[in-house]
């Protein structure tokens, strides 16, 4: 069954009967589930990829009870990694794909774990419903997904690897979400259209979000048709893209008679120009070495070529949102590191997945430098100013008007006000007991750094014991911080104090030559601090994957508890190095919130309460 196609449009028909939805850039997938049989994904071309994306299958196999009922099953999809709920990363997706070794599959789905993310009913208890109006086959989805306790709509955050798309009456709404997200477009759907696989209808119509990428002319290869543009990175021209579609007959006569008339013939039919000329390019990506769907946009003769540069390439390819007003970001932030404010507004754009879902309902203290590290002037700011935009919440507690930062509009405000640190509670606004406990592993200096991965080691050894999972971080400075997570709303800063004071108690009596819980630094000799009382109501710690107000502007940066060794320094992560880590690695604090055990926590406060004399 080879799925239905869609047809490529300009502009989004705003229609009554019509609705929208999200379109997200993966792989085509149906998912066909016979009765006592492994469910098939397959592909727009009927391969198989079960192999490629086993946690889809894993996933499958968890719900395959409370599925039975309900085979044989058919559903029409995408395959997808989600960036955020609007956004999937294709490049992840295709990577995997071309993978053939099973140990490598394996590793990248636990790192880079894909979801299929349903829009579409074709055959449910063996009944085939694709002639049927499609606003009754997505009813009939949500009542599948619903039977089936799954995610609705998409969240990136949640770790189900079946999700069902969210159908909007607003076209406006999702066009909004998906510029703001930097999704890859929207999809229009006559509601009362039916499912015909094979064809390509115009009762399905796709949107891009095409972003524009300014390139210098290089190359016009006669033999193919095809023209060659670069950017600058540092002094290397850097060949990013080769491209034919989008030009008129008169736009390529154009280009073909600049390239003969002015350029150099470099072979039997190709014309080369030195780095001079500009032209605009949409496309809808780049997969580290090319842009993707590259089309003619327009001729830009007036461009400066020393701007098309991989910088400015970055901020073609991830705009402001709207919103936005952005202020100087030529302004040096951090020296040292040649990192100017746009270099950090991008940053939090890119990490924006990752440094959110800990920013999100937390009432949120930052710090200024309103001039960057050129100046020792800084200043904690916990209250919404005044001049504040309307899209910037907040919430009144004690007399302080909280910042909420709960979107990347507030985000990327915080950032322009050079906000460097995000500083949160151990609660979010919803509970007044903690969602995590925070173990701050503080060492004289960074000479002694190897105490704290000492400290975390012996800790993860111990919470193992307990079956309690852990998380570990660089500071940003110069120690290291332990999580673990715990339900919402379940255990009291008293019932935590028990825990957190046992443990640290703990490895003192162990070795009390190299730790210590003397809060006065001139008591601590040359130990590392074990702090457990700056877990507590009202005291903050710094946020996963928010920068610091160093001279490197380094990151405190969530790591795989394998690389918590001797060869571990916390002056590797900056904010280039971190992006480069979340392209290869990963987020290692991925799946925090639902490693918390209601049940293990208390069987361990249980085990304290009988040790420790009441």
């Amino acid at each position: 069954m080879k799925p239905m196609l869609l047809t490529s449009a300009v502009e989004t028909p705003m229609l009554k009967g019509w609705i929208y939805e999200v379109k997200y850039d993966g792989f085509r997938c149906i998912l066909d589930w016979e009765k006592n049989s492994t469910p098939k994904l397959l592909s727009r071309n009927g391969k198989m990829l079960n192999d490629q994306f086993p946690e889809i299958i894993g996933f499958c196999d968890t719900i395959a009870d409370r599925i039975t009922q309900l085979l044989p099953l058919t559903l029409d999809g995408e395959i997808v990694h989600l960036v955020n709920d609007y956004q999937s990363d294709f490049n992840i997706v295709q990577r995997r794909g071309r993978m053939r070794k099973k140990t490598m599959i394996q590793i990248q789905s636990e790192q880079f774990p894909c979801q299929l993310v349903v829009f579409d009913l074709l055959r449910q208890k063996g009944k085939v419903v694709t002639n049927t109006p499609l606003s009754k086959r997505k009813d009939g989805l949500k009542d599948l997904f619903h039977q089936l306790e799954l995610q609705i709509p998409i969240n990136y955050l949640n770790l189900q690897n079946l999700q069902l798309i969210h159908s909007n009456l607003s076209s406006t709404e999702v066009w909004d979400s998906v510029k703001k997200y930097n999704g890859e477009g929207i999809i229009a759907k006559k509601a009362t259209s039916t499912w015909n696989p094979g064809q390509r209808t115009t009762e399905w119509i796709k949107v891009k979000n095409w972003r524009v990428v300014t390139v210098l002319l290089t190359k016009y290869d006669q033999e193919n048709g095809y023209f060659h543009g670069a950017i600058y990175r540092g002094e290397t021209l850097l060949e990013i893209v080769i491209f034919q579609h989008g030009l008129t007959e008169e736009e390529k006569g154009t280009l073909i008679s600049l390239f003969k008339e002015n350029g150099n013939k470099t072979g039997r039919n190709i014309w080369g120009l030195p780095p001079s000329i500009c032209i605009d390019i949409a496309c809808i990506d780049f997969d580290g070495k090319h842009l993707r769907e590259p089309r003619f946009h327009a001729f830009a003769f007036n461009g400066d070529p020393d701007l098309c540069t991989w910088k400015v390439m970055q901020r073609q390819l991830f705009p402001f949102p709207e919103k936005i007003d952005i202020t100087h970001p030529d302004k040096p932030l951090w020296p040292k590191s040649r990192v100017d404010k746009d270099d950090y507004l991008l940053y939090l754009q890119k990490i924006a997945p990752h440094l959110m879902p800990f920013l999100k309902d937390r009432l949120l203290t930052v710090i200024r430098f309103p001039h960057g590290l050129l100046s020792e002037e800084r200043f904690y700011q916990k209250n919404r100013p005044d001049y504040a935009p309307n899209f910037v919440k907040s919430v009144k507690i004690d007399d302080i008007d909280y910042i909420l930062c709960n979107d990347i509009e507030t985000l990327m405000w915080l950032g322009n006000q050079l906000a460097l640190e995000f500083h949160i509670p151990f609660q979010t606004i919803h509970t007044q007991n903690p969602t995590e406990i925070v173990f701050d592993l503080d060492p004289p200096s960074t000479k002694e750094f190897s105490l704290a991965v000492e400290a975390a080691v012996r800790m993860k050894a111990i919470f193992d014991q307990f079956q309690l999972s852990s998380f570990v971080k660089t500071s940003g400075g110069k120690g290291l911080q332990v999580y673990i997570p715990l339900p919402e709303n379940k255990f009291s800063y008293a019932e935590t104090r028990v825990f957190t004071q046992f443990i640290c108690t703990f490895l003192c009596e162990q070795l009390p030559d190299w730790f210590t819980v003397e809060r006065l630094k001139k008591n601590r000799a040359n130990r590392l601090y074990l702090d457990f009382i700056q877990h507590d109501k009202g005291k903050t710690i710094i946020a996963p994957y928010s920068p610091r107000g160093n001279e490197n502007g380094l990151i405190a940066t969530p790591l795989l508890w394998e690389e918590v060794n001797d060869t571990l320094s916390p002056q590797l992560f900056t904010l280039d190095v971190v992006l480069e880590r979340s392209k290869s690695i990963g987020n290692p604090f991925r799946s925090f919130r639902q490693s918390a055990s209601l049940e293990t926590f208390a069987a361990v406060l249980e085990q304290l309460n009988e040790l420790i004399p009441q």
